[in-house]
């Protein structure tokens, strides 16, 4: 499956080529460094996972930040991504981790092609939950996240939801994962 991903190095060769920021790379190494830590941990608890897809996919999930810092990022780092002829899987990754997904509904609303963002493979829940546990290139509970959502889209917003449920899924898949206790 993994046999087109390209390499770590080549992953950050393009996020530098497309116009990232170090800040935007560095949090991206960040996320990757974590989200290959819960991937493991799903390994570890007899899930099937692709390790080496979590770790490209989480390294190139803000690409798009090379364009736009708008949650539109994810369109523009999918476009970004088919153009470099990257995988489907990453694309998928790439486009369906912000927030906790959008849905159908929601793309409609933002102007976006006709169809779902929301996370489906256990390896772009991975990316997408653990992108919600680096604000910048520091680790953070998800509390603190779901209260800078709340703060930001309102209490009621579907995305939080969704986040809530992300969190539910992990720890339930490998319990409470302290962001802190493990090393970077």
């Amino acid at each position: 499956m993994n046999e087109r991903l390209p390499s770590t190095q080549m992953a950050l060769k393009l996020l530098s080529k497309s116009g990232c920021s170090g800040k935007v790379i560095a949090h991206c190494q960040v996320v990757s460094a974590l989200a290959v830590q819960i991937a493991k941990a799903c390994k570890e608890k007899g899930l099937n996972v692709d390790v080496k897809l979590v770790q490209v996919g989480a390294l190139l999930h803000d690409i798009g930040r090379s364009k736009t810092h708008g949650v539109d990022h994810v369109i523009r780092g999918a476009e970004i991504a088919r153009s470099l002829n990257l995988p489907e899987s990453v694309v998928s990754i790439i486009e369906r981790h912000a927030g906790g997904g959008i849905t159908v509904h929601e793309a409609i609303r933002l102007g976006w092609p006709n169809k779902s963002y929301l996370p489906q493979t256990l390896e772009e829940k991975i990316v997408t939950y653990t992108d919600k546990l680096v604000e910048g290139l520091r680790r953070v509970q998800i509390e603190r996240t779901i209260k800078k959502l709340s703060r930001e889209l309102g209490d009621a917003h579907p995305s939080i939801k969704r986040v809530k449920k992300l969190h539910k899924e992990f720890s339930s898949l490998i319990g409470n994962f302290d962001v802190n206790s493990r090393a970077a």
